[in-house]
């Protein structure tokens, strides 16, 4: 059941933040520590319940009674727990006194809501142990006690006449095969539901020239309910062996010795997940044996030791190949055949909703075959089309399979997923904001070394790697995500599942709407501004057009903990208007200013926002002194700001995980903030900083860099300054120790800084020298007394506006022997570069 895997995530996630405030003996867990833990044991207790009801599937009804209640609870209590660490950070700064009228009552309210909760929690509990003493699980077991199936499936049940749009995918693959001389050969096929990925692997099963290749062929349908014992005895089974009184101990050996002296093919098929270990040991390598994987999760494929040069991705299909993939199933009775053009422009119409998906165009074929006659019908079902894919009606296979995927993402992921669900149809996602969503409405936490942003970045490309999300554009050194969208069908699927949940509302075309129960949002020109007034709960506001926003009363949103403005242009507003109303929102956890149109000058209101923990900025041109009272900070952009400097204080700042826009101001400027204040930012993991000819760096400030030993990123921008101090002053600089990744940009000087070499850069990964003067960059180890006959471990370049650049390519791949990546574009003396060097080229290791 969906919907409960989802609020157990919610309910893991308020457990996480009362036990961390219990751990850390914050003020406000001392003042309500018997409620507190109440409510954590409660809520555990909660989890076991739903997580063991969670595969009785005969309780759903009953539980889809009993989550909205819970989930409103919780997003109750999560709403007290803010308030709390509010109180506390004022508590801090002496804004609120203990023992107060205002903090008494404050305890005295807050310890009645928490006691109501836990009352409320206790009653549904009562209500669950009621249920679960009358209805007991049956439990269904096989011969000998055992969990496998016999399966159902052959590759022979597929027709291969249905191969439409997939030659190509064929030939490829087929290719592959024949011209390897490797005894082992794995070869990945991985993709969404849907696509194609099991009818591509039967194709090559049943080719006539593969099975006069081949000596044995074995075909496995693995899916969710994997066990090595049940793949293992199917695979003896198809190699005609009597595996009824083998013990599963003597399993592997005995297809191995099968096996030993055949050129076999092994089709393993819909893998979800793999014992490693058991999967190095299975196959013998005396003779030649290929295996093709099928998965919906790229991670698998790879774990399982496919190269990634062997990977196929099938591809959506085009306007003709799904035209007569269509055909082949909706005119059976005219041989495939479309009877008239009306017919055919209906048709194609539909196609346009299925997004090249075979799955949906097979499954609305068969809708339409009945109905060929009446193209009233076909109409019909073209103005349904959502409720006909998108719902659980019996034998849907687009939204069983699309569902699979889902109910197979981990517990933390669900909600995640769930999120891209409030934008419209093929919408370019950028995926840093995406990612703030999540860390500012708590969907992720940060855990051992690695942060919540970092956490969050690695969750995108893992909802990527599971083919539920599709890559627009993302870095090539490392694959990070820089912007995305979701097919079409598998948003219907999260608009489905993020309603169930209550999360959001949606018509029956699949457009949100707002509501009063309404936790996200995403605004776009066809609504109506008052209607937030009736949204008291929204918790996330993300504005998708620029409609003048004067008259929204954002005031009444006090749930809200995301607000996102960039992806408008907002340039027929009151700014200091929208400013003052949003500095009232004190739950505000993430606030993206970006796509506010004209000058910014950020208000003294702004340090009301105690629990702001990311703040993004475009055109401010002033920042007032408060922002340093917002301590729960962790992300501050100012990058595209016309700011002259920073405002002193800025080491107060004490969890800042990221910081782009620092300006080095000179020492005569009072009010600007010196490159010493970051000593303070002991968290601090990514760092983008400006020098110009009024910045100043005195002597006690060189080693400054070096003391950030957390700093993994650091990027400076010399800002065309052509004077010597200035390349004078980032000579003196020491760089911190663990360092992986390093951007210097517009620097007009002809040697690079001193300490940008391999001594002082031993760990650095990334190298990325962009729009310069510079003409020799020294990267041979021999130049280097103290190197110790080390050498580079970078494994990405980038080299772009570098004219004057003298190197030798050969040479370069030489002293950076692990170098895998690197983007080239106009350095003209770039010599044995294998593209042209006046146009953007990129070159990958083992591709050139």
């Amino acid at each position: 059941m969906a919907a409960s895997k989802a609020t157990e995530a919610m309910i893991g996630t308020l457990i996480e933040k009362v036990f961390s405030a219990l751990l850390t003996q914050a003020q406000y867990a001392l003042d309500f520590k018997d409620q507190l833990e109440a409510m954590k044991t409660k809520l555990e207790l909660m989890t076991a319940f739903i997580s063991c009801t969670d595969k009785q599937k005969t309780r759903g009804e009953f539980m889809q009674k009993i989550l909205p209640n819970l989930r409103k609870i919780i997003y109750e209590a999560d709403d007290i727990m803010t308030d709390c660490q509010i109180r506390d950070e004022y508590r801090k700064d002496g804004f609120c006194h203990r023992f107060s009228l205002r903090d008494l009552f404050f305890i005295y309210q807050t310890g009645k809501d928490l006691k109501h909760i836990n009352s409320r929690i206790e009653k549904m509990e009562s209500s669950l142990g009621v249920y679960g003493r009358a209805e007991q699980p049956i439990i269904q077991q096989g011969p000998n006690n055992s969990s496998y199936q016999i399966f159902k499936y052959s590759p022979e049940d597929q027709e291969p006449s249905e191969i439409i749009g997939l030659e190509k995918d064929l030939e490829k693959i087929k290719g592959w095969i024949l011209s390897s001389n490797e005894k082992l050969q794995q070869i990945g096929i991985v993709g969404m539901g849907g696509l194609g990925k099991t009818t591509i692997a039967q194709k090559i099963f049943n080719d006539r020239e593969m099975v006069a290749y081949l000596e044995k062929r074995i075909w496995v349908p693995v899916s969710q309910n994997f066990s090595e014992e049940r793949v293992m005895r199917a695979m003896l089974k198809q190699l005609g062996e009597d595996e009824s009184g083998i013990e599963e101990s003597h399993l592997l050996h005995k297809i191995q010795q099968r096996l030993s002296d055949k050129t076999c093919l092994i089709v393993m098929d819909d893998v979800w997940r793999m014992n490693l270990d058991w999967w190095k040991n299975l196959y013998p390598t005396e003779k030649r044996c290929f295996v093709i994987i099928t998965s919906r999760n790229e991670t698998v494929v790879n774990s399982m030791g496919v190269d990634e040069s062997r990977i196929h991705r099938p591809k959506i299909l085009n306007e003709e190949e799904s035209w007569s993939l269509l055909c082949k199933h909706a005119f059976l009775t005219g041989k495939g055949k479309c009877p008239n053009k009306e017919f055919e422009k209906k048709g194609r119409e539909i196609l346009k909703k299925c997004g090249g998906l075979p799955l949906a165009i097979k499954t609305i074929g068969g809708l339409l075959a009945p109905k060929v006659h009446s193209l009233s019908e076909w109409n019909k079902i073209n103005d349904d089309f959502h409720v006909y894919l998108t719902t659980e009606r019996e034998n849907n296979s687009v939204v069983a399979s699309l569902r699979l995927s889902y109910d197979e993402l981990p517990t933390h992921l669900k909600q995640c997923l769930l999120c891209f669900s409030v934008y419209p149809d093929d919408f370019e996602i950028s995926g840093e904001q995406m990612v703030h969503w999540w860390v500012g409405e708590g969907l992720i936490r940060g855990r051992d070394n690695r942060t919540a942003t970092e956490l969050g970045f690695d969750y995108l490309s893992e909802l990527v790697s599971r083919c539920l999300v599709e890559v627009v554009h993302r870095r090539g050194y490392d694959g990070r995500v820089y912007s995305c969208k979701m097919h079409d069908l598998v948003r219907d699927m999260t608009i489905q599942i993020a309603k169930d949940e209550a999360f959001c509302s949606f018509d029956e075309e699949g457009r949100q709407k707002l509501t009063q129960d309404s936790r996200w949002f995403g605004f776009n020109s066809d609504m109506d501004p008052k209607s937030l007034k009736k949204s008291s709960r929204l918790r996330a506001l993300i504005l998708q057009s620029s409609t003048p926003v004067s008259l929204w009363n954002v005031k009444s949103l006090m749930s809200l903990r995301v607000l996102d403005f960039s992806y408008c242009k907002l340039d027929q507003i009151n700014v200091e208007d929208l400013l003052d109303k949003i500095s009232s929102l004190k739950r505000l956890a993430c606030l993206n200013l970006s796509g506010v149109a004209g000058n910014i000058e950020l208000p003294s209101s702004i340090q009301k926002l105690r629990n702001l923990q990311i703040l993004v900025l475009r055109r401010c041109t002033k920042l007032h002194p408060s922002i340093t009272s917002l301590k729960k900070l962790i992300i501050l952009d100012l990058g595209s700001c016309p700011l002259q400097y920073l405002p002193r204080g800025l080491e107060k700042l004490i969890y800042l995980q990221e910081l782009s826009g620092f300006r080095v101001a000179s020492q005569s400027n009072t009010q600007g903030c010196r490159l010493n204040a970051l000593l303070g930012l002991k968290q601090l993991r990514v760092l983008r900083m400006s020098i110009n000819n009024e910045s100043e760096i005195s002597e006690d400030e060189w080693n400054v860099l070096s003391q950030l030993e957390k700093l993994k990123i650091l990027a400076i921008d010399a800002e065309d300054c052509k004077e010597k101090h200035v390349s004078q002053m980032l000579d003196r600089l020491l760089p911190p120790p663990s360092l992986q990744e390093l951007y210097l940009r517009r620097y007009r000087h002809e040697i690079l800084p001193k300490w940008i070499n391999l001594k002082h850069l031993s760990s650095l990964q990334y190298l990325c020298l962009e729009d310069g003067d510079i003409s020799n960059f020294e990267s041979s180890s021999e130049s280097d007394q103290d190197s110790n006959g080390t050498t580079w471990v970078l494994e990405g370049l980038c080299l772009k506006f570098m004219p004057n650049l003298i190197l030798d390519w050969n040479v370069l791949l030489k002293d950076m022997p692990i170098l895998r990546y690197a983007e080239v574009s106009r350095c003209f003396n770039l010599k044995n570069f294998p593209y042209p060097s006046d146009k953007p080229a990129v070159w990958k290791k083992n591709q050139d």
